[in-house]
């Protein structure tokens, strides 16, 4: 089965290339960036305002590398794909949980930036706390790195 997607907008952030961007946005929590969202989904937006964060999905345009097991930024040892948040996977879907500034018109301003400047945006999904946050959840092999509140020196890419 095939499946076709099209992207509903485009995302303008201040990452040109992967150099310097954190491997999740809450490593650099001021960074803006902004969403354009296309004319045909502007309406889209209505009562997004409303919310704090928002999960995005994006497509990760800069590679077509394809790996189902790597080395993450925080580890020198492989895991499978689908334990770490690479973008060489199947179908290169991106996802980040990220802060609502303001909306503007067809404009989503939000900081909390990971991605790529020109990467096309596939979905935004409001974050909601009574779905979203799970208790007692763990993070896999990404507990040792933030075991008693620490956190990684290897929060940038490269």
């Amino acid at each position: 089965m095939q499946i076709l997607m099209n992207p509903i907008g485009v995302i303008h952030s201040p990452y040109k290339e992967p150099k310097d961007m954190p491997i999740q946005g809450i490593f650099k929590p001021d960074v803006e960036a902004w969403a354009e969202i296309y004319e045909q989904y502007r309406d889209g937006l209505k009562d997004l305002e409303e919310f704090s964060h928002a999960i995005i999905l994006y497509y990760f345009h800069k590679t077509s590398t394809e790996q189902i097991q790597g080395k993450p930024f925080l580890e020198d040892s492989p895991h499978g794909v689908f334990a770490m948040r690479s973008p060489h996977r199947p179908n290169h879907i991106g996802l980040s949980v990220v802060k609502i500034c303001r909306i503007d018109g067809n404009r989503l301003y939000y900081r909390e930036v990971d991605v790529l400047d020109q990467t096309p945006l596939l979905d935004i999904k409001p974050y909601v706390r009574y779905f979203d946050v799970r208790q007692n959840a763990n993070s896999g092999w990404l507990d040792k790195h933030f075991k008693d509140g620490q956190v990684p020196d290897k929060t940038i890419l490269y």
